[in-house]
């Protein structure tokens, strides 16, 4: 982890950086308190300069609310300038408006995460009107750091992370707790348990493409399912809910196999899902694989992007390729994957097909969804045109002849 330095008073302070983003710390910090104002906070974090808060912790918050709203002013102003300037010309195209999007949300991001933080070595806050964030920051980062000496200054105390990470980090602790309610898993237990840094069901309508998605009528005590890349373990779960008897989910992600086996267990469902460490596929072939990768096909700028952003399609082209060596010959793949890319301009549905054929697979059935989530309907969205157009479908494949 790197080291960040600040001086208090004619003392040189250091202590770990944390960023689960893996964003470089900035070159400046400074400490601050309640008496700073949101417009000078916001002029030197849009500088580069961190703003170390020893101040009210709900006044960070309220600060951190305050430099959004100039930051978005800031942004549809830029944006409004932009539009005369562009005026009478070609718009941008899907991929271009997808990639300048990305550039605004990661400037967006640098800007808002200068407000910075500093927690003890024991994950506590000594901030006035701060909460205990222990057991939040355990299952986040794991123990905390040991000491270490820094010539020239004072061992490294603690912390340093910016208010943004560490509200998302007592926000995946509450999601934790409360868990995200699963309707398609039925009563009595209806409820997927997400850790910090695994992705959370909460755009739940491909499960129901999953809960209605046909099964054999007869299933004997040999039939078997995998679900490669299985995160939360809810589409495992749902399987076994649904009468499969034998499930094998896989991960390569330490985070995402602890919260699968979890959430299994909680769903008392041991004897029929096993969730086991592997890079796509298990030994073994399957009657039945199924697989939700990422559905953009882009680089994530943060490992805790990658449950959304597939790098040049790895894991979607990784499970159509390994299908042909982990399928049984009369099996079935099933590939939950939404259409956005196409609509951002990242994939045509043409590549996508030819991609089954290479692969040699077939398609026998395709079930579709229209997303639910606010964003599709909100025309405000700089991306709304792709997202009100979009499609998840559960594609049906099979060996072809």
């Amino acid at each position: 982890m790197p080291i960040v330095q600040w001086e208090d008073g004619e003392t040189i302070r250091s202590a770990w950086w944390q960023s689960e983003s893996g964003a470089r710390p900035p070159r400046r910090i400074v400490p601050v308190d309640d008496t700073l104002t949101a417009d000078t906070a916001f002029r030197l974090a849009s500088e580069g300069t961190g703003l170390l808060w020893h101040g009210d912790f709900q006044n960070a918050r309220q600060l951190l609310h305050a430099m959004t709203r100039r930051l978005d002013k800031a942004a549809l102003d830029k944006r409004k300038k932009a539009q005369k300037k562009a005026a009478g010309k070609a718009p941008p195209s899907p991929v271009e408006r997808f990639n300048l999007v990305r550039m605004a949300r990661a400037q967006r991001a640098r800007t808002l995460n200068m407000l910075l933080i500093p927690v003890e070595a024991d994950y506590q806050l000594v901030l006035r009107r701060a909460r205990d964030i222990g057991l939040a920051c355990r299952e986040a980062w794991g123990e905390p750091p040991a000491v270490a000496e820094v010539e020239g200054t004072e061992a490294p105390q603690g912390l340093v992370v910016s208010l943004r990470e560490l509200l998302g980090v007592i926000g995946a602790h509450e999601w934790r707790i409360k868990g995200v309610a699963i309707p398609a898993l039925g009563p009595p237990y209806a409820h997927i348990h997400p850790h910090y840094g695994v992705f959370s069901p909460v755009r739940g309508e491909y499960l129901d493409l999953l809960a209605k998605a046909p099964l054999p009528e007869t299933m004997g005590p040999d039939f078997r399912a995998f679900d490669i890349g299985t995160g939360t373990g809810v589409i495992a779960a749902l399987l076994a809910r649904r009468g499969v008897p034998q499930v094998v989910g896989t991960e390569n992600d330490a985070r995402a196999l602890a919260c699968a086996r979890e959430n299994i267990a909680r769903l008392v469902l041991n004897e029929r899902v096993d969730i086991v460490e592997a890079d796509l596929f298990p030994p073994g072939k399957a009657d039945l694989i199924v697989c939700n990768p990422p559905w953009v096909p882009a680089r994530p700028s943060a490992p805790i992007e990658r449950a959304i952003y597939d790098d040049g399609g790895a894991m979607l082209n990784g499970f159509l390729q390994g299908l042909a060596a982990h399928l049984n010959p009369d099996g079935q793949a099933w590939l939950i994957l939404s259409d956005i890319a196409e609509h951002l301009g990242l994939r045509t549905r043409e590549e996508l097909l030819a991609a089954f054929e290479a692969a040699g697979l077939k398609p026998t059935g395709r079930a579709n969804i229209k997303p639910r989530h606010a964003k599709a309907s909100d025309q405000d969205d700089p991306l709304y045109a792709a997202r009100s157009a979009e499609v998840t479908s559960l594609w049906q494949l099979v060996l072809a002849e």
